[in-house]
């Protein structure tokens, strides 16, 4: 790893050490000097990182990573039968994004990846360094790493038989556009590989639009398996598509947050920002 990737580990480090605080202690509000000392760093140079890397201010976060904030966005959605459309009424530009999904077929399933070319690069992004890679069809893995050695090792472990090629194209770099708050995606197209199950719950997740919340049982209800809330668990663990598959924003009934496969400090930062975002683009 490079020195500024190294430096921009160490910030992404910091800022998640202070989300955690501030989830901890948002009941108490803490003060902007109290998180700065929480971790280590003064109020001015932790204020211009936290902006920086979340896009908004501390005090500004903190009204959208409560417990009781995950309450009110599900109460406005009931906990049952709940039905979210595709986002066409949402002024977000994720709301625009016509994503396209498609499961690898049975026998590139059975493969794992035989005869299958994988191009991949490293980026950063406002939740810390990731690995993302892509297919001839679309965008095939995406994952939270900062060792970019094990990130590597984890897809080789998803697609044993494929070939990889360090090499960006135009699939990753449509999908990183997610990331910007100018760019607006007219298609990010996706590669899947997993189960029917599997790609079903995925689907569903895709509906769910930025800024609101589900839950475990909305999803098996949504993909009309009412009693497979476990198995439905499973599925989103195992979401190969960070962030883009919106995993994150899937939380238990009582409003907790939960765990997700990228770090739980992680997850409660990108519903934050989502929330930020999605405030900011109706006022």
């Amino acid at each position: 790893m490079n020195d500024e990737n190294s430096a921009q580990t160490i910030q992404y480090d910091r800022i998640a050490d202070a989300i955690n605080y501030i989830h901890q202690n948002f009941r108490e509000q803490p003060s902007l000097e109290q998180i700065a000392t929480a971790v280590h760093v003064s109020p001015i140079h932790f204020q211009k990182q936290f902006k920086q890397w979340v896009g908004v201010s501390p005090k500004k976060f903190l009204q959208y990573i409560s417990v009781e904030h995950a309450k009110s966005v599900l109460h406005q959605h009931s906990l049952t039968g709940a039905v979210y459309d595709t986002g066409l009424s949402s002024p977000s530009r994720l709301h625009d994004l016509f994503i396209q999904i498609e499961g690898m077929t049975p026998a590139e399933y059975k493969n794992q990846g035989q005869n299958l070319v994988i191009h991949y690069q490293f980026s950063a992004t406002p939740f810390g360094e990731i690995i993302i890679a892509s297919t001839h069809k679309g965008v095939c893995w995406m994952a939270f790493e900062s060792d970019q050695n094990f990130a590597l090792l984890e897809l080789q472990q998803a697609f044993p038989k494929a070939t990889f090629i360090a090499q960006s194209d135009q699939f990753q770099q449509d999908a990183l556009g997610i990331f910007s708050q100018d760019q607006s995606l007219a298609q990010i197209k996706l590669h899947l590989k997993g189960t029917a199950f599997q790609l079903k719950v995925w689907a569903s997740l895709l509906k769910i639009p930025m800024g609101q919340l589900s839950t475990y049982g909305n999803i098996a209800q949504q993909i009309q398996q009412p009693t497979a809330s476990r198995a439905v668990g499973t599925a989103i663990g195992r979401n190969p598509i960070a962030f883009l598959i919106p995993c994150h924003r899937v939380i238990r009934a009582t409003g907790i947050m939960g765990e997700y496969r990228w770090g739980a400090s992680r997850k409660t930062a990108i519903i934050g920002w989502e929330g930020v975002k999605t405030h900011e683009s109706i006022t």
